[in-house]
C-alpha cells in the first residue's frame, strides 16, 4: 500500500502558482457554504513524516478561513486527557455542524506504541475496533470524515533530515522524534498497513498521499478535501443506517426483564436506618481510597418517573466529600448539544482521575424516550445499542468503575407517588402534564427497557435492576452495588 503510493508524483512551481489562487477561493467558498449545512467536517492528518504533516497543517491554515476551522494537534497526552479513555480527546475535538476541525498527528500513536513494544496485538486491535466504531457513529450521524496518511520513504526522509541539521536556518525543526520515526518506518510498514486497512471503512477511507514533493502533497490534499465537501453538500441529508437486529418482538409477549423484578422487597424503617449508616460509612472509606489511587467512577441512573432516582442519588452523595463528585442531570439536548453526535455530551462529562460522576438519566435516552416518543429515527436508535456498548467498553478498559441502575416501580405505585407530589408544595415542580402523558405509553417503555437491558448488559457493565416500590430497600441496594463496584475495581490494583 505505502510502496505503491511512492511513484514520484511532482508538481512544478509554475503549475503550483497557477493553481493556488483559484483553489484557495474555492476552499473558502466551500467553508461558507458549509456554514448552512447540517453536518461537520473532520480532516485527519496522519503519517510517517512529521515535518510533512506540520507543513500541510500550516498550508491548510493559510488557505482556509481559520474562523471556521479549528486545528487540534494531538501531541503527547495532557493530564486531563491521560485520565480519561483515549477517545475522549477526539470527542472533545469534534466540530459542530457547519464547521470543520483538523486533527493533526497523534491518531496513529498506537501504531508507534505497538512497534516499540508498549502494547500487544490485542490492544492494537481493540484500539482499531474503537476507532472504527467512532467513525461509523460520526458518518451515520452525517459528518464528513476525510483522512490523509502522508508517506515519505525512509531514505528520502533521512537525506532531508541530515541536510536540515547542517543548515543553521532550518536545523531547529529537526529533533529526536523525527529520527526515531524514520528508524521504525521500514520495519513498521506491515503494521502501519494493517492498521490503515483495519480503520478504513465506507464513508471514512484513508487517502494515502505521497508526501515527497510538497507542492504535489498540498495540492492533492486540498483538491481531495474540496471534492469531498462538494460531494457531501450535493448528497443532502445523510441516509440512516440501521445497525443491529430490527425490532421483531411478539406484541403479545408477557414475560419481560422487568416482570422478573420482585417489587415486594422492602425494609423496615429501623433496619433501613442501621444499614444506611453502615453502608454510607463503607462507601465513604472506599471512595476516599479510590480518590487517593486515581480510580474514577461513573454511576448511571435510569428509571420510571417518580421511581426514586433523586433520593437514591442523595444517599450516595451524603457519603462523599463535596469536592469528590459531580451530579450531572440529563434533560433534552440543548441547541448546542444537538450540533454533535448524541454521545458527545456524555463524553464531555466523564470524570478525571479519582472523581465520581453521577448521571441522573443517561445516554440510554436514545433507546428509551427518544425511541418511544419518536425523537430518534429507527436507524438512530437501532445503531445506538452498539454505540453505547462500545462507549462503556472504553470506560471499563480505562479502569473506570461503572455501575448502571434501573429503578423499577409498578404503574400503580407511580400514580400514587404522582398524587402525593401534588400535595407537597416543594415537590409540585416535579409533576408535569408530560409525566401523566408518558403513563399512556407504559407498555411501549417496558418493551424498550427490555431491549435496552438485553442488548447492553455485559460482564463489565451489567444492569442492576432495583426493586424500588419500597424506597428504603432501593436506596440500600444502590449503596451496596456501588460499594461492590468500587471493591471490585480496587482489587484489580497492585
Amino acid at each position: 500500500m505505502l510502496a505503491a503510493a511512492a511513484v514520484g508524483n511532482t508538481v512544478s512551481k509554475d503549475e503550483f502558482n497557477a493553481a493556488e489562487p483559484e483553489l484557495r477561493r474555492e476552499l473558502i467558498d466551500a467553508q461558507y457554504d458549509l456554514k448552512e449545512a447540517d453536518f461537520g467536517v473532520v480532516v485527519v492528518i496522519a503519517g510517517d513524516d512529521r515535518q510533512a504533516g506540520n507543513e500541510l497543517v500550516n498550508r491548510l491554515s493559510e488557505w482556509m478561513d481559520t474562523r471556521l476551522v479549528r486545528t487540534h494537534v494531538l501531541a503527547e497526552l495532557r493530564p486531563d486527557e491521560a485520565e480519561r479513555p483515549w477517545a475522549w480527546r477526539l470527542w472533545m475535538a469534534l466540530p459542530p455542524k457547519g464547521r470543520s476541525a483538523i486533527w493533526a498527528g497523534g491518531l496513529m500513536r498506537q501504531v508507534a506504541a505497538r512497534l516499540q513494544g508498549e502494547i500487544d496485538d490485542l490492544e492494537l486491535e481493540r484500539w482499531c475496533r474503537h476507532l472504527r466504531t467512532m467513525q461509523a457513529e460520526l458518518v451515520a450521524d452525517g459528518a464528513l470524515v476525510v483522512k490523509f496518511y502522508l508517506h515519505t520513504p525512509a531514505d528520502v526522509q533521512r537525506e532531508r533530515l541530515a541536510e536540515a541539521e547542517k543548515d543553521p536556518t532550518r536545523g531547529w525543526w529537526v529533533d529526536e522524534r523525527d529520527w526515531a520515526m524514520v528508524d521504525h518506518l521500514e520495519d513498521g510498514v506491515p503494521t502501519v498497513e494493517r492498521v490503515l486497512r483495519a480503520t478504513s471503512m465506507p464513508g471514512a477511507p484513508w487517502v494515502v498521499v505521497e508526501a515527497t514533493d510538497e507542492r504535489y502533497r498540498d495540492l492533492h490534499v486540498a483538491r481531495t478535501l474540496l471534492a469531498a465537501i462538494r460531494a457531501r453538500m450535493e448528497q443532502g441529508p445523510a441516509p440512516g443506517v440501521v445497525s443491529g437486529a430490527a425490532d421483531v418482538r411478539d406484541p403479545d409477549q408477557q414475560t419481560t426483564v422487568l416482570s422478573t423484578v420482585d417489587l415486594s422487597k422492602a425494609l423496615e424503617k429501623g433496619t433501613y436506618k442501621k444499614r444506611l449508616r453502615k453502608r454510607q460509612a463503607q462507601l465513604h472509606k472506599l471512595a476516599d481510597e479510590a480518590h487517593a489511587r486515581g480510580i474514577s467512577t461513573v454511576l448511571a441512573f435510569e428509571g420510571a418517573d417518580a421511581a426514586g432516582k433523586g433520593g437514591a442519588i442523595r444517599r450516595v452523595t451524603q457519603a462523599l466529600e463535596a469536592g469528590m463528585y459531580r451530579v450531572v442531570p440529563v434533560a433534552a439536548p440543548t441547541a448546542e448539544e444537538r450540533q454533535y453526535q448524541h454521545l458527545w455530551r456524555f463524553w464531555r462529562d466523564l470524570p478525571r482521575a479519582g472523581e465520581i460522576v453521577i448521571f441522573d438519566r443517561t445516554w440510554y435516552g436514545r433507546v428509551l424516550v427518544e425511541r418511544v416518543e419518536g425523537f430518534a429515527t429507527e436507524a438512530e436508535w437501532q445503531r445506538a445499542y452498539d454505540e453505547i456498548v462500545d462507549f462503556e467498553e472504553q470506560l471499563i478498559e480505562r479502569g473506570i468503575a461503572l455501575a448502571k441502575f434501573w429503578l423499577h416501580i409498578s404503574p400503580e405505585e407511580q400514580l400514587a407517588r404522582f398524587k402525593a407530589r401534588e400535595d407537597i408544595p416543594y415537590k409540585q415542580y416535579k409533576i408535569t402534564e408530560e409525566d401523566y402523558r408518558n403513563r399512556d405509553r407504559w407498555d411501549d417503555y417496558v418493551h424498550a427497557i427490555d431491549d435496552m437491558v438485553l442488548r447492553t448488559s455485559s460482564t463489565g457493565a451489567p444492569w442492576t435492576l432495583v426493586p424500588a416500590e419500597d424506597k428504603y430497600y432501593a436506596r440500600v441496594t444502590v449503596l451496596e452495588t456501588v460499594i461492590s463496584a468500587l471493591k471490585g475495581r480496587l482489587r484489580t490494583l497492585p
